[in-house]
Formats: C-alpha cells, structure tokens, sequence
C-alpha cells in the first residue's frame, strides 16, 4: 500500500443462515471514511441489521459485488469460512470473531492466503481494550435476550401485578 492509496475496508455480508448482523454501520462508515479509508460494502450486506443498502451509501460507503476483492481490512461478524478465507488477498488483515476451538482450521487458511487475522474474541478484556471487547457486549445481549425468551415461554407475569381483582407476586426465575 502507498501512502498516496486509501486503505480498503471491506464489509461482505455475513453468510451464517440467520446471522442478521453486520460488521459496519452507517456510523462506522462515516467515521471510516472521516479518516481517510474507503469502504466498500457488499451489496446487501446491512439488509437484515436494517441498514440497507442507501443508508450505507449515503454514510460513503461504496456498494460492491464482492467485498472481499482488493480489501487491505475484512470486517467480520462471524467466524469465516475456509472458503471465505481463500477469498482474501495477500497482505489483507481480517477482523472478526474466529472461535478457533470451533475453527481449528481458519488461522492456517488466512495464512495459506498470505494474509494476517485479528481473531476479537482473544484481545484482553482489559480497560485499554475496552471499546475493542466483543465478548462482553455480545454476553450482555445474549443475557438480555434470554430474558425476553424465558418470558415468552412462562405462564403468568415477570413483576408483581396489583389490580382491582388482585395482587400476583413477582415471578422468581
């Protein structure tokens, strides 16, 4: 890369069946694009997160066939696939979780494409870190939801009720 040549951020969209994230928001393109990289991101890609495709656009990212093709950076949500791996080009750093105890084979396959990876789930949850720790924000998430989930399934109510016909006690979960 030349100093005169913007770096590339590349956004593909996720391919996991009912992944609705994406690993750039209208926000973060902006913020990108203010610091002189471009983004290109992958034409529908933002669709599930309800980012589409105008939005990104008009935040300045540039909407592409393939995202992967001539990326300096990959931002991934979820862990990639070997075949994804192969996608990337030599000297490309990918950004996203990996779970290799889940992967074993994804740090040999950005390697065998010459290629480096930043796997975000091993940087230290340490305060210098803290706006790069995807494991607890996504941990808080998974928390939360499981109490929208275990409400959906329980029969009466999560806090007290008191109403003219009576009272019910909070439930205990």
């Amino acid at each position: 890369m030349g100093s005169s040549v913007a770096t590339i951020v590349g956004v593909p969209k996720e391919t996991l069946a009912g992944e609705k994230r994406v690993a750039a928001s209208p926000d973060s393109v902006k913020k990108l694009k203010d610091k002189g990289f471009t983004v290109r991101v992958e034409k529908g890609a933002g669709a599930r997160a309800n980012f589409p495709d105008e939005l990104l656009q008009a935040a300045g990212a540039e909407l592409v066939d393939d995202a992967w093709k001539g990326a300096h950076v990959v931002l991934k949500v979820r862990p990639p696939s070997l075949d994804e791996c192969a996608k990337l080009d030599a000297g490309a750093l990918l950004v996203s979780l990996v779970q290799t105890h889940l992967n074993p084979d994804v740090p040999a396959a950005v390697a065998k494409a010459k290629a480096s990876l930043l796997a975000l789930e091993k940087i230290p949850r340490v305060t210098r870190a803290q706006k790069m720790d995807v494991l607890s924000s996504q941990a808080n998430l998974s928390g939360y939801r499981a109490v929208i989930e275990a409400a959906e399934e329980m029969q009466g109510f999560f806090g007290p009720q008191v109403t003219a016909a009576g009272a019910t006690p909070p439930a205990k979960v």
